[in-house]
């Protein structure tokens, strides 16, 4: 049997406001990280809590840096 680890500082309590796709769990601090592109169907973003970020030096999507084009 598998064992999930959560993050110290995930929680479980108060209303789940959007899914960490890190911890697998609900959060009240998960912002956008990225977003993969589906080549049928639409997309997804993925999400991670402020534990997480922190712990795997996430970066959020609106602070990541993107390559110009000439």
């Amino acid at each position: 049997m598998t064992t999930r680890t959560r993050p110290s500082g995930a929680t479980e309590a108060g209303t789940p406001g959007t899914w960490c796709h890190w911890h697998e769990g609900p959060s009240m601090t998960a912002v956008l990280i990225d977003a993969v592109e589906a080549t049928s169907g639409s997309g997804y973003g993925r999400y991670a809590c402020a534990p997480c970020r922190q712990q795997r030096h996430l970066t959020p999507a609106a602070e990541q840096v993107t390559a110009r084009r000439p």
